[in-house]
C-alpha cells in the first residue's frame, strides 16, 4: 500500500481530476485547501527577498488542493498517468507535485 500525496496547483482542475479518478474505480480520496508557503510569504512586506519572490510567482492563484489516496502498489502508475492527463506534466513549473510514501499499517481503509 502507498499514500499518494498530491498538490493540486489548479484548483479549477479538482473536478476533472475526481471524475477520472471515478471513471477508473478509485475512490477514498481525502481533499484538502492548502496554500504554499512561498505564496504566503510573498504577502509579507518585512522580509527583503519577497520583490524577488513575488516576481518568480506571478501566477495569480492563492491556493491549491492537497489530494491524498490510500492506494494498492498496483494502481500507483494509473494515478500518475491520471494526475499528468488532467494537470499536465508535473516538471513544467507551477504544476504542482505528487509522491507516494509506505503504507506500514492502515485501519478504516475500504478500498
Amino acid at each position: 500500500m502507498k499514500m499518494m500525496i498530491y498538490v493540486m496547483n489548479k484548483p479549477e482542475l479538482l473536478d476533472k481530476f475526481l471524475k477520472e479518478l471515478s471513471k477508473n474505480q478509485i475512490k477514498g480520496a481525502t481533499i484538502l485547501e492548502s496554500t504554499g508557503m512561498g505564496r504566503k510569504l510573498a504577502g509579507n512586506e518585512d522580509i527583503p527577498w519577497i520583490g524577488s519572490l513575488k516576481a518568480i510567482l506571478d501566477v495569480p492563484r492563492k491556493e491549491s488542493h492537497v489530494i491524498m489516496l490510500a492506494l494498492p502498489d498496483e494502481q500507483v502508475d494509473l494515478v500518475y498517468q491520471i494526475i499528468e492527463s488532467v494537470a499536465g506534466d508535473l516538471m513544467a513549473p507551477n504544476s504542482g507535485i505528487a509522491f507516494t510514501l509506505p503504507i506500514d499499517s492502515i485501519k478504516g481503509y475500504k478500498g
